[in-house]
Formats: C-alpha cells, structure tokens, sequence
C-alpha cells in the first residue's frame, strides 16, 4: 500500500484544485501541459505572423510615410522581417500565456490573494497595450518627424530597414514598460512598503528621475520624445499614487468598522 500511495507536497506547497489535494506527479504534469500549450501558441502565433509580416510591416512603416527605406546587406529584410514577426507573436500570444500562469497559480491561493492578483495582472496587461498604443500615435510620429524635418534641406533621408524597425520596436516596447509604473506602486502599496503619502511627498526626486527615465528608454536623442516620455511617467506616477491612496484609505474604513 505504501508503494501505491502518491507523494503529497508539504502542507505549506499543497496546490488545492477544486478543493482536492494534488500530487506532485499531478502538479509536475499540469505544468507540462500548460509549458506545452503556451509554447505551441506562442510558435503558432509566430508562424502566422511569418506568413502576414508584410501587412505588418506596413502597419510598422505609416508613421515614416514619404521615406524610402533601403536594405544594405543581402538578407537584412528577411531578418528584421523575422525579429518583427517574433515580437508581433509575442505580443499576440500573451494573453494566452498570462492566462496559462494564472489558471496554474490561483488554486495554490486564498480567496483574498486572487481578488488582489487578478486586477493587478489585469491592469499590468491593459496598460502595458495602452503604452504600445500611445507610443505608435504620439511617442514615435514625434521622433520621427524631428529626424524627418531636422536638416530636410540638407540631405535627404534614406533610411536602413533594420535600423529603423529595431528604433520602433524598442521605443514601443520601452514604453509598454513604462506604463507599468502605476502596477508597481500599486503593490508597494499593498504590501505597505510605501505609502502613498510618501509617493507623493518625493515629487521633486520623482520629476528628477522622469528625465533620466525618459532619457534611458527613448532610443533617439531628440527631446521631444524624451520630454513626452518624462510627462508621461510623471503623470502615471501620481496616478499610482493616487490609487494607493485611495486603496489606504479604504483599507482604514475597513479597519475601523471591524473594530466597531
């Protein structure tokens, strides 16, 4: 019999499903399938994007409208073509991914972790989309037209294929990045290692560190983009510090009325 029973994790890792104990061997494969599944998506999306990269590219190339890009080593389209269509898959695919983890995660939580986790997750997605969306309509037609216009007169502008879609990547992606601002304050907040009174009363350090920031993650030198960027982590970071406000102080209402 004691062959046949199956290994159960310690009781602090026991992963509840449906108000049941797993098995190790039950875990281990339940996270084989979800690895599987999240991988074979992922290479689909990619695959589908191989096929659709020139509408893509299209997409990527309407804010440079008017330059004629050029390909100065053989194989440099079909490469960046490549690097583009494995973001783009990325990118589509990880909605599915996110939700691969959470489905592997939230049983092994309570009832109180999952109404924190989910809209914390929830939000990190929806602002990092909406990051990649103000980053192709405001951040990159900006840089853009600056280089565009900057020296017109002078030369005119033919740019490398490659190098131009790895400047859009990385200023899209980048920016994604910085729309997570609010998600990380909003977690130091709840895990009361920063309140939010005192997010607010470093606002000089927090304009400082907005420049550099801008600066660090804009890939082109211009300072339009760079003071577009500042603005825009300067006002994502009141606004995280504004809901932890409000998070506080609904946490004290709370309190209170339990205690009366």
């Amino acid at each position: 019999m004691g062959q046949n029973k199956k290994l159960l994790l310690p009781y602090s890792l026991n992963i509840k499903q449906n108000d049941a104990e797993m098995s190790l061997s039950d875990h281990l494969e339940e996270l084989r399938q979800r690895a599987f599944w999240s991988v074979a998506v992922l290479l689909s999306s990619i695959l589908v994007c191989v096929f659709s990269v020139k509408s893509i590219v299209k997409i990527l190339q309407e804010p440079a409208l008017g330059i004629k890009f050029l390909q100065f080593a053989p194989g440099e389209y079909f490469f960046a073509s490549i690097k583009v269509a494995a973001y783009t898959g990325l990118l589509i695919s990880s909605p599915f991914l996110i939700y691969q983890v959470m489905l592997f995660i939230l049983p092994g939580m309570t009832k109180d972790e999952r109404k924190t986790i989910l809209p914390i997750i929830f939000g990190a997605l929806t602002l990092f989309l909406s990051g990649l969306m103000f980053g192709y309509s405001v951040l990159v037609p900006a840089a853009l037209n600056f280089f565009i216009n900057y020296g017109s007169e002078v030369v005119e502008p033919f740019w490398s294929f490659e190098q131009y879609f790895e400047f859009i990547l990385i200023l899209l992606f980048s920016t994604g990045l910085a729309f997570q601002l609010p998600v990380i304050q909003i977690m130091l907040g709840l895990l009361r290692i920063v309140s939010g009174d005192t997010m607010i009363s470093i606002w000089r350090y927090v304009i400082l560190g907005s420049t550099i920031v801008g600066a660090v993650l804009t890939p082109s030198v211009d300072p339009l983009t760079q003071i577009l960027m500042s603005s825009i982590v300067i006002i994502l970071y009141f606004l995280g510090a504004g809901v932890v406000l409000l998070v506080e102080k609904s946490r004290r209402n709370v309190d209170y009325n339990t205690n009366f």
